[in-house]
């Protein structure tokens, strides 16, 4: 496999054959049930993979973002597309700021749980008016003595009704007096406490398993000691996941790319009309193969920004790019699938309709392709901001 080590071929292995023992039909009755793939996720939990990028010192592997995400686009490949990538994905890589800038106490405290599997946690920064632009969050946490109490609302937080607790983003300034939007944000890991947050499940086309959630908090105390870093510099502690979690979520959408891919060729191949098998009908073979090429050239992006982040050099270019050709080559091997499979791609039967439901998301999700471009045009190609 091009640009791996010997050790990192055998995550992939081993992430594949763990990954077996839940099949398309699993996925199917959790996505219909909208239940949480709780064996899946204890599963992956016993063979010590939650925590395979958490530092060694606290259970994990201290593997890095190319092992992750060899794990991650292994278990979207699997046929759980991103109910199964969901479940696991704060798990993964998402304590990183606490991990990199919590205190000694919250991360002995959490960690070896979330390793273990025990500990379910979701990540609170999405506002309904903020949008992608998290400078105007107004989720604000009020100093009282020693601790904070924090009123707001947060939308969209992924395993919210699962998770104990939750990382949480909050204003601690108001945006009009601080020197720069970003300053005036704090954040925190505390307990995800159901007397003070309210949990509203969001209706949804896709991804069902995995419940996306509207949060409502009211008067919740938050301890000092559950504060990630310093007061006020919250926004900076984020950055530090977000190329990272654009690798990931590329990782995950090329891995239902791939999975699509396998389903239309093996259709292609069996399905008969007019005495022969439809794949060797060029309007059939053309776009399965040119997916193809484009699965295998994202890949290769993703490979190197990974290896780029990995190496502890620059990665934004990387990033953006590999997050924007994955997400497209993989939404469009998903629609050929559909398409290759004609009338019974509409049926649940076949899966290719809940694999193209998932992967578009990945256009939209965590940063929408159109501000990816606008990363690329101003911050590589130098252009004028148009935002």
């Amino acid at each position: 496999m091009f640009g791996l080590t010997d050790s990192q071929a055998e995550v992939r292995s081993g992430a594949r054959e763990i990954v077996s023992a839940f099949d398309d039909e699993y996925w199917s009755q959790k996505d219909l049930d909208g239940q949480f793939p709780q064996e899946f996720y204890d599963h992956l939990a016993a063979h010590g993979w939650l925590g395979i990028t958490t530092p060694e010192e606290y259970g994990g592997g201290g593997l890095g973002i190319t092992e992750a995400s060899l794990l991650l686009e292994e278990i979207a490949a699997g046929g759980g597309a991103m109910n199964a990538a969901s479940s696991v994905h704060m798990t993964i890589f998402g304590m990183h700021p606490v991990i990199v800038h919590g205190s000694d106490e919250l991360k002995q405290e959490n960690l070896p749980r979330v390793v273990s599997g025990d500990l379910h946690v979701c990540f609170g920064v999405t506002e309904p008016d903020a949008g992608l632009d998290t400078t105007r969050i107004t989720t604000f946490a009020k100093r009282r003595g020693s601790d904070y109490v924090v009123r707001g609302r947060k939308v969209w937080i992924s395993k919210a009704l699962e998770s104990e607790k939750i990382l949480l983003l909050t204003r601690t300034t108001p945006r009009s007096e601080v020197e720069r939007p970003t300053d005036g944000l704090t954040l925190f890991f505390t307990d995800l406490d159901r007397d003070r947050v309210s949990i509203n499940p969001i209706r949804k086309i896709g991804r069902n398993a995995v419940s996306s959630n509207e949060l409502l908090i009211d008067d919740l105390v938050i301890p000092e000691s559950h504060r990630v870093g310093e007061e006020g510099k919250g926004f900076s502690y984020i950055l530090d996941g977000l190329n990272p979690e654009r690798m990931l979520i590329a990782a995950e959408a090329l891995g239902i790319g791939r999975a699509a891919l396998a389903k239309a060729t093996a259709y292609a191949k069996e399905r008969v009309v007019f005495d022969r098998p439809i794949g060797m009908n060029q309007g059939i073979q053309f776009p399965l193969a040119d997916s193809l090429a484009k699965l295998d050239a994202a890949e290769l992006a993703l490979r190197k920004a990974t290896w780029t982040y990995d190496q502890g050099l620059p990665s934004g270019r990387e990033a953006n790019t590999a997050k924007y050709l994955c997400a497209e080559a993989g939404y469009e091997a998903a629609d050929r699938a559909l398409q290759v499979h004609g009338g019974m791609g509409y049926s649940e039967e076949y899966h290719v309709g809940r694999y193209l439901r998932e992967v578009r998301l990945m256009r939209i999700a965590p940063v929408s392709q159109e501000m990816v471009l606008n990363y690329l045009g101003t911050k590589v190609l130098g252009l004028p901001r148009s935002y």
